[in-house]
């Protein structure tokens, strides 16, 4: 190997590089056909996946409980609720590799933040603010950074639903 491996610093691009060595070294007719060369790149692949997968679902946490926390600040889960976003936000920037920048499905991640904070807001009585955005309002590099700051993430939310 000619170059320090990825594996440590980003899993995401190491997975699919390996992966496609090894369906390279598939197509190869001197090599031993013992070695199930398809599915062994796929599962190397799954881990770059997975590991996407899991930063993804950090991600729609942190906006549910943000979504949450703008619609009903005095619910009694309130205080709650703002502990989670710090600790969803915090794993999600320590898991999260530039390389995953383009490959987060952003529209997903907000659908899905949605859709998990108007059912968590239903159990206590409480409705999502209305007229939120179809798009995300808040940037990824406000949601992937090392000093997030969740009372202006909560006025960004605040000022989409009040410019509609």
């Amino acid at each position: 190997m000619d170059r320090p491996s990825l594996y440590d610093d980003d899993i995401v691009t190491w997975a699919e590089e390996q992966a496609a060595a090894l369906r390279a070294l598939g197509t190869r007719s001197d090599l031993s056909n013992a070695v199930d060369w398809a599915n062994v790149a796929e599962e190397i692949e799954s881990v770059g996946r997975s590991h996407l997968r899991a930063v993804e679902g950090l991600l729609i946490q942190t906006l549910a409980h943000l979504l949450k926390r703008a619609s009903a600040p005095l619910a009694p889960s309130s205080l709650h609720w703002r502990e989670e976003i710090a600790t969803f936000q915090i794993t999600a920037w320590n898991a999260y590799e530039s390389s995953m920048r383009q490959r987060l499905n952003w529209p997903r991640i907000w659908k899905s933040a949605v859709t998990a904070a108007e059912a968590g807001l239903g159990v206590y009585g409480n409705q999502l603010l209305p007229g939120l955005p179809k798009a995300c309002p808040v940037s990824p590099e406000d949601l992937l950074t090392d000093c997030f700051d969740i009372d202006h993430t909560l006025g960004v939310i605040a000022a989409s639903v009040a410019r509609r």
